[in-house]
């Protein structure tokens, strides 16, 4: 699935992945030698989204989106074994590979 920021009209990512379930969610990219897909977990409702990347093995970059997909906050150079909990209220998480949500802004509308 493709991912773009139309506010920048850029490319995020060309093979992304939705995670509804919470086994999917839980897992993530654990164990994974390398991120071969971003992943977009999805949310029932918007809330404070809270990640860890216990057994996750590099650095990441993630973007949080509300329900009318405008970036609410993110997380560059996410690092392995640690925590994070998006500073607002969220419906989706994008986890990208570290450096591509750098072009990324606040209030960007994305679409995917």
């Amino acid at each position: 699935m493709l991912i773009r920021n139309l506010t920048k009209k850029i490319a995020m990512s060309n093979d992304a992945k939705i995670c509804h379930d919470a086994l999917s969610k839980f897992i993530g990219l654990m164990f994974s030698a390398k991120q071969k897909n971003t992943l977009i977990f999805k949310f029932n409702k918007e809330q404070i989204i809270a990640l860890h990347m216990l057994f996750v093995f590099y650095p990441i970059d993630v973007v949080f989106l509300n329900k009318n997909k405008i970036v609410v906050d993110k997380k560059e150079n996410f690092k392995p074994f640690t925590f994070y909990k998006s500073r607002k209220k969220a419906m989706y998480a994008i986890e990208l590979p570290a450096g591509a949500a750098k072009k990324t802004e606040i209030g960007d509308k994305i679409k995917f």
